[in-house]
């Protein structure tokens, strides 16, 4: 940076020095000094302690309100008092937090009023204290770097202080937020109670018609047993009366049995003395055609090897007749395949002869050549006379 000319430099440290007596004259004119110990700062700090512990209290009886609250949330019951005592210690509970609004709002207005006294303090002697550095530096260097230095760092604690604010808002959005959402909640447990008010309500209502349905039931119940009870009553003595009556029949009809029994078994020991009678008959019979049978078949026995004797006799001859009669079967067979195969023998030689004869023929062999010799002289004749007959028509068709 240039420096200034000296002239240039006392002109800017009288202006310096004008500014510097103006801000201790501010200073002496302000109501509150920077120490902080008049009267007036005296009594806002009294009313700041005073409002802190009212605000402490309003805390502590807000807190007990609120486990109050917990506590009757944890133990609701199904009836209408409790509810309303609930929605009494809900306006309590707004009651004391209007309060503690109204007192945090007091408390700061008050606040306020003596921070920015002190601000405006402490900025001035910032100031004042910035001006005679600079005013310092003018006389001795004649720049003012140490300004630009100072206009630096408050650009600096500007630039953070910018931040802080912005951060701050962002919380106090967060606390909108969440404190909506803390309204939010506290109307879905108003409903939910409202709901579980009713349906408690509904619950007992349901109840109440079960017990009297069950009543009824049971009414019925037990009058349908007894209904049950005197019909099986009524079923059993009327079975009790038919099974005496089928005991009556049915001793009468072992009786019977009895008496048939006797009856049937007198007749049957009867009836074997007559059938041992006729077995004795019947065994004596069967010993005397035994014996007459044995007899035939000795006669029969005899008879059948004299007929075996005269069949094998037979049977001889038979065979000797049997093989004289293939015999001449056979011999007959041969001569007439003898006789077929000599007219086989004339058929075929006639056959070859015919056909030598024919190839002679057709050939001129042997016998056969004077045959052709006439054969070609009446050939040419006949062209000679085809040939004069056509030399004729042509002339006359001239």
């Amino acid at each position: 940076m240039e420096k200034f000319t000296h002239l240039e430099a006392l002109l800017f440290a009288a202006v310096l020095e004008n500014c510097v007596d103006q801000l201790s004259i501010l200073g002496y004119i302000m109501p509150v000094p920077y120490e902080g110990k008049t009267d007036v700062s005296h009594t806002g700090s009294q009313e700041i302690k005073e409002m802190i512990e009212t605000e402490k209290e309003l805390d502590i009886n807000y807190q007990e309100l609120m486990s109050a609250r917990q506590g009757s949330e944890g133990t609701v019951t199904s009836t209408s008092l409790k509810s309303v005592e609930h929605k009494q210690l809900l306006g309590k509970t707004e009651d004391l937090k209007s309060t503690h609004r109204l007192s945090n709002r007091a408390m700061k207005h008050s606040a306020l009023s003596v921070e920015n006294l002190r601000k405006i303090q402490v900025d001035r002697q910032y100031a004042n204290d910035v001006i005679t550095v600079t005013m310092k530096k003018m006389q001795e260097s004649r720049t003012f770097n140490s300004l630009t230095e100072a206009n630096e760092r408050e650009k600096e604690k500007k630039s953070k202080f910018h931040d802080i604010l912005i951060r701050s808002e962002e919380g106090k959005k967060e606390i909108k937020s969440l404190e909506e959402q803390l309204r939010d909640v506290k109307k879905q447990t108003e409903t939910e109670l409202q709901n579980r008010d009713s349906m408690i309500a509904y619950l007992e209502d349901q109840l109440q018609e079960m017990k009297a349905k069950m009543n009824m039931e049971s009414c019925y119940m037990k009058k349908s047993t007894d209904l049950q009870v005197h019909q099986t009553q009524k079923k059993c003595s009327n079975a009790e009366n038919v099974l005496d009556e089928e005991t009556q029949k049915l001793r009468s009809k072992t009786d019977k049995e009895i008496r048939v029994h006797t009856e049937i078994e007198n007749f049957l020991r009867q009836h074997l003395k007559k059938v041992e009678e006729k077995l004795e008959h019947w065994v004596d019979k069967y010993e005397n055609d035994t014996d007459a049978k044995e007899e035939e078949l000795d006669a029969l026995k005899a008879l059948k090897a004299n007929n075996l004797e005269m069949l094998q006799r037979l049977a001889t001859e038979c065979q000797m007749f049997e093989e004289t009669i293939i015999r001449d079967r056979a011999e007959k067979e041969a001569k007439k395949r003898q006789l077929e195969q000599d007219a086989l023998e004339l058929k075929s030689t006639l056959k070859l002869q015919a056909w030598w004869r024919g190839t002679m023929v057709r050939r001129n062999l042997g016998p056969y050549q004077a045959l052709k010799k006439m054969w070609d002289k009446q050939l040419s004749k006949q062209e000679e006379s085809g040939k004069k007959e056509k030399y004729g028509a042509k002339k006359k068709t001239r």
